[in-house]
């Protein structure tokens, strides 16, 4: 009861009353510290208070536990050395991370918590020690990998075609070769050895990625945007068309470059996921997934509508004309193509303008430029402008919260022989099992001289204040009001001569 009593005091919304009210109910507490403690006592989703507190953004409540925590090691002078708790905030032992919660919450004022002491500091430690080096080098093995595939692609084994042309639109001139023609050359023993490290390379992709889906739920790994959920469907998607490439080349099945070129595509695209571990760079990935996401997805659906419709007319109004002489109208799919390229602009009427064309052509094709160049396009652009603006506000915020994402990923995956703990263990200073986060902070005078300035210029104006209203009690209605405009300017007065002085000294 104790417990549900102090997850409940978390979600309240009078702060102050909240903090109390913890620390009344811990001083009943007979374990105070411990696996009995109701302070490690997690809930149904398994959340202590001081995690519950941090995915809901409660930052006052998460820095009055912190403080509760704080160990105060020396103090000389204006600098003084301080030990964070980390047990729970550290991700290193930990099943349910607090740094992953933070980032995977949709909840924005739970990102606020990672520009907290310690939190900051153990982000900014982790990252520039270990995370930084080990994402770049992970950056220059995938690209130095895509490399590797994108040279066995081009090499790919090819020979003549025998066979005659059923057909004069019919361009093919080379044809994909058997397994048994494959690997016959020196050259094709080079190219064995890069297939081979691609497929190895795929294998491994799916290994990592899968735990983390069973671990996380699919919902929630591919639909977090901070923890780059879109970039997981990415390269999921790229290892499997990798192990679908390599059955249709064992079994010399014709159409491999289908599953081939989707592979390029998606595996290029995927180098887009390393922007995130520099500052200028990152935010503008999660400006493109939101991009995709959510307004180009739901303009595609309007864009379709459009595309279909008029692809439609254009391929019953050259229904009946001579194929020869049509253009790129020549069959439906053909005019769902060339409709489509007309839509983004990226050519002219295709019509032959050589021989008579229909009337109806030159009206629907007047439709056609209102509706989806003049309208639809420029939708499109003011809804993007849009999500940039909200983007560009929150950069920095974002950043921050992919570069923990990252961390933690990297913790992770990795050995724990390539990744220490960071902090320091409470037994070097007799404080037990815990792990500690020591942190310098340096008191400037000047800030605590100006505070009691500020006090005083405050004392000094309600003091003013008071004598005004008391005159205002004792005299009449018309001394009221110069006794009332007389404490006010008096009060201005002496509140812009503090002032003054507070400038000067500052």
């Amino acid at each position: 009861t104790g417990n549900t009593v102090l997850h409940i005091l978390v979600l309240q919304p009078n702060k102050t009353f909240a903090c109390h009210m913890y620390s009344l109910i811990l001083s009943y507490d007979r374990s105070k510290e411990g696996p009995g403690s109701l302070e490690l006592i997690p809930n149904k989703e398994g959340l202590t208070p001081f995690k519950l507190a941090g995915v809901e953004g409660n930052t006052v409540m998460f820095q009055y536990l912190m403080q509760k925590r704080k160990q105060n090691l020396w103090s000389f002078g204006p600098l003084t050395t301080v030990l964070y708790d980390i047990t729970e905030i550290d991700s290193w032992a930990e099943d349910q991370s607090f740094l992953e919660l933070i980032v995977s919450t949709k909840k924005r004022e739970a990102r606020q918590i990672l520009d907290l002491t310690p939190v900051k500091e153990l982000v900014s430690l982790k990252w520039n020690m270990y995370g930084r080096p080990y994402f770049c080098f992970l950056a220059l093995f995938y690209i130095l990998y895509m490399v590797c595939f994108t040279m066995c692609c081009v090499y790919r084994p090819l020979k003549p075609r025998t066979g005659n042309r059923t057909s004069s639109r019919d361009n093919t001139v080379y044809v994909q070769k058997l397994l048994q023609e494959s690997y016959v050359a020196y050259e094709d023993e080079l190219r064995l050895v890069g297939e081979l490290i691609t497929v190895i390379g795929a294998v491994v992709i799916l290994v990592l990625e899968i735990p983390d889906i069973l671990r996380v739920g699919a919902a929630k790994y591919f639909g977090q945007t901070i923890l780059g959920g879109p970039f997981h469907i990415i390269v999921i998607t790229y290892a499997c068309m990798i192990l679908v490439t390599m059955v249709m080349r064992l079994t010399s099945t014709t159409g491999e470059v289908v599953p081939m070129s989707f592979a390029l595509v998606l595996g290029w695209c995927n180098v887009m996921y390393f922007a995130r571990g520099f500052q200028m760079l990152g935010p503008f990935t999660i400006m493109i997934q939101k991009m995709i996401f959510g307004d180009l997805m739901r303009f595609c659906w309007l864009m379709a509508v459009v595309i279909l419709g008029f692809a439609s007319a254009f391929y019953i109004i050259f229904q009946t004309e001579n194929p020869e002489n049509l253009g790129q109208f020549y069959n439906y799919p053909m005019s769902l193509f060339t409709t489509f390229e007309l839509f983004l602009t990226i050519i002219d009427g295709p019509a032959n303008y050589d021989v008579d064309l229909p009337f109806m052509y030159s009206v629907v094709y007047f439709a056609f430029a209102i509706i989806a160049t003049l309208l639809m396009l420029n939708l499109l652009i003011a809804m993007m402008g849009d999500t940039h603006w909200r983007v560009a506000h929150e950069q920095d915020e974002l950043w921050r919260a992919q570069v923990v994402a990252t961390t933690v990923m990297l913790e992770r995956k990795l050995p724990r022989c390539l990744w220490p703990r960071s902090g320091i263990c409470g037994r070097e200073f007799g404080l037990g099992e815990r792990w500690y986060l020591r942190i310098e902070d340096r008191v400037d005078p000047n800030k605590h001289k100006m505070m009691r300035y500020t006090e005083a210029f405050k004392a000094q104006d309600r003091d003013i204040y008071d004598k005004g209203s008391e005159k205002l009690e004792t005299h009449g209605d018309k001394k009221e009001l110069s006794a009332l405009s007389l404490s006010r300017s008096t009060s201005r007065t002496s509140s812009h001569r503090g002032w003054e002085i507070l400038r000067r000294n500052t």
